[in-house]
């Protein structure tokens, strides 16, 4: 494997031949590393932590550190990476707590741009985009291909869908719904279907069409929940799309941005 002189590589810890432990790069106790994965420089990791082949971490990222939660008490929790993420400078990344499954696990084929912030037990999907600074509270859920935009802050709980996708300078209390399109202007709120990003992704036509009118109907048709989904039930065509749109509504537990 290479590794710089100054690298200081823990002897519990398991890293592939092909990966590249880049200059002033810190690796604790029970860290493993995946084939093919490089740090650039200055990268510090904390163990339990398992990496995935083919990712890239840029200088002045963290991982693996004891969350911020003042609950967490030193009990055994980890950090799983998949492969193929681009993880950029001074990102964060911190292990789960007892309270949250002792668990922080991110996916495959994310970017997160620099300063991002990945707080205790949060499970992040595939494909995901984290723009510049964003934040997320602990125990928060994102989507896969969810779209997040700089500086914004998630709250702690709180759900992003699939296919989701947030402006910048936003502020989530609540969950986001799949295939929406939110921007917080004077308050956050729905546009729609995330129709730019669903078409990027060869959705049909109709199935954009669907979600369009079902979010009419739910942000803008002056209707409360139950009233929309009747509605919706009523005037739109079936599809999976719709039915993952419904399903995510009936298991919100903190409401989601109308």
């Amino acid at each position: 494997m290479s590794v710089h002189p100054t690298a200081i590589v823990a002897a519990s810890a398991r890293v592939a031949e092909s990966a590249e432990i880049g200059p002033y790069s810190v690796i604790g106790e029970d860290v493993e590393i995946g084939a093919a994965t490089r740090l650039m420089a200055h990268v510090y990791i904390e163990g339990p932590t398992h990496i995935g082949p083919d990712n890239l971490f840029y200088p002045y990222t963290t991982v693996g550190v004891p969350s911020q939660d003042l609950k967490y008490k030193g009990e055994f929790a980890e950090t799983r990476i998949g492969s193929r993420n681009t993880i950029r400078e001074f990102v964060t990344i911190h292990r789960g707590t007892e309270g949250g499954g002792r668990l922080t696990r991110i996916g495959d084929d994310n970017l997160l741009m620099t300063y991002t912030h990945i707080a205790h037990d949060v499970i992040l999907g595939d494909h995901a985009v984290l723009a510049n600074g964003v934040t997320l509270g602990g125990h928060v859920l994102i989507g896969d291909w969810a779209v997040i935009g700089a500086f914004t802050g998630v709250h702690q709980f709180c759900r992003v869908g699939r296919h989701a996708f947030i402006g910048g300078y936003s502020v989530v209390t609540q969950d986001i719904l799949p295939f929406s399109s939110t921007v917080s202007e004077r308050e956050i709120r729905v546009f729609g279907a995330n129709r730019t990003g669903l078409e990027r992704r060869n959705f049909s036509t109709a199935a954009i069409e669907g979600l369009q009118t079902a979010f009419r109907l739910l942000t803008r048709a002056g209707l409360n929940t139950t009233q929309a989904i009747e509605r919706i039930r009523a005037e739109v065509a079936p599809s999976t799309e719709l039915e993952e749109l419904l399903e995510f509504i009936r298991t919100s537990a903190r409401g989601f941005v109308k």
